[in-house]
């Protein structure tokens, strides 16, 4: 089995590296599921409905997302109502939608896991106690393979994170930076682990927002409007290769794919 994970759609441009380049990336490594963290995906802050049934006919077959999930208020319902739109299980209850989705691929039944972490975020819940709680619910309706977004600041509280489950999940993905990582490893316990998958979006930029508006407001600290950036196209994430007998990950490369801006 293998899955690809998109690193952090952003705006427009991010949009529309998914719906140009995933067909050919699906074909060539022959991809069983595909995920995407799509927190940034309209305008570059939160997801819109329109942008999530975008990517849902682009071929992304199941969506998270992180601290930017709530930016647009109309994407509540939408998560209630679709099991494959997820954001971060550690939020509090009530709160829209879940955390935690099984879908079933070639008849293996894969549960998809979404975490927020707290080091420089919000003070949620644990994101550790979360991931024991959400797991055992996982399995419990099947899952046999299991894949974890965190998206968190800190490499340190993503890799802790990746130690703390390895050997019951096959891949925990970092996200949320916007910068992929050369970390890549299978750790001892068969889980698959790297510290960001990256960004898909326009590169030629900071983290996807317009260099001269960053730079105006690092150098008069006065608030600026940041605005979505348009150039540098390149499509980043991860592809997991799961063993044969599904006990974990055999394999994790880093995807780079670029398009003229």
């Amino acid at each position: 089995m293998r899955i690809l994970f998109l690193g952090d759609v952003f705006g427009r441009t991010g949009r529309r590296l998914v719906r140009e380049l995933l067909p050919e990336l699906t074909r060539a490594y022959q991809v069983d599921l595909v995920v995407a963290n799509v927190e940034n995906a309209a305008g570059g802050i939160g997801l819109t409905i329109k942008a999530a049934d975008e990517l849902f006919a682009s071929g992304v077959q199941v969506m998270t997302s992180g601290n930017h999930i709530f930016r647009h208020a109309e994407i509540f319902d939408y998560m209630e109502q679709n099991d494959l739109m997820l954001r971060p299980a550690n939020y509090p209850d009530p709160c829209p939608g879940r955390g935690a989705a099984v879908v079933d691929v070639q008849g293996v039944r894969v549960g998809v896991l979404n975490l927020l972490g707290r080091v420089f975020m919000e003070p949620l819940e644990c994101p550790f106690r979360t991931a024991d709680r959400e797991i055992e619910g996982l399995v419990e309706q099947g899952a046999r393979v299991i894949l974890v977004d965190m998206h968190a600041e800190a490499t340190s509280e993503k890799k802790a994170l990746a130690w703390y489950l390895s050997g019951r999940v096959h891949g925990v993905i970092g996200t949320h930076t916007h910068v992929q990582t050369a970390d890549e490893t299978i750790l001892a316990g068969g889980t698959a682990f790297i510290s960001d998958a990256g960004m898909t979006g326009p590169h030629d930029s900071v983290i996807g927002m317009r260099k001269e508006s960053i730079l105006e407001r690092f150098l008069t600290g006065r608030p600026v409007r940041f605005e979505a950036a348009r150039k540098g196209l390149r499509l980043e994430g991860v592809l997991i290769r799961v063993a044969d007998d599904l006990k974990g990950a055999a394999e994790i490369v880093r995807i780079q794919r670029a398009l003229p801006s």
